[in-house]
């Protein structure tokens, strides 16, 4: 039997949360950022990656090529696909804790604004740096880069 990958499963989760609360604008783009932010945050808090699948530094933001492909015949439409709970079953109750957390944040926000959030912190401007900004890159943002932006960010607030 094959096994649903975590990062499929947090997306699965994302959808979830989405459509429990009657939120119907989690697009390809915004569940990119936010799992780019459960990444970050959880190198933060709990010391370790979320999941192990790199995070690229797109033209839009942060994006992982294989949720990228996985969600884009929805283009820049909400995604509607339907989620039970079996779809996130595998995700440990600290995971659901964060990936709560980052939803009650970020979720809030459009796609557009998690994108420009994105593009005004070092992690994705780093990874950046070479490239014009609608040239077309497969840079991975570094996870150190992102644990020690976000972990500064931590300490001032």
């Amino acid at each position: 039997m094959l096994t649903m990958s975590k990062i499929l499963n947090i997306s699965n989760y994302f959808i979830y949360l989405s459509q429990k609360n009657n939120r119907s604008d989690l697009t390809n783009k915004k569940l990119q950022k936010l799992l780019y932010y459960s990444q970050a945050w959880n190198l933060v808090f709990r010391n370790k990656k979320l999941f192990k699948d790199n995070i690229e530094a797109w033209v839009h933001g942060p994006a992982i090529p294989i949720i990228y492909h996985e969600y884009k015949q929805y283009g820049s439409q909400p995604i509607d696909k339907e989620v039970k709970k079996e779809d996130f079953s595998s995700l440990s109750s600290q995971d659901k804790k964060i990936l709560d957390e980052i939803w009650k944040i970020y979720g809030i926000f459009d796609a557009e604004y998690l994108e420009a959030l994105t593009h005004s912190e070092l992690p994705w401007q780093e990874a950046r740096k070479r490239y014009e900004p609608f040239e077309a890159s497969n840079k991975t943002i570094s996870t150190d880069s992102m644990k020690k932006f976000y972990d500064s960010k931590r300490k001032k607030t």
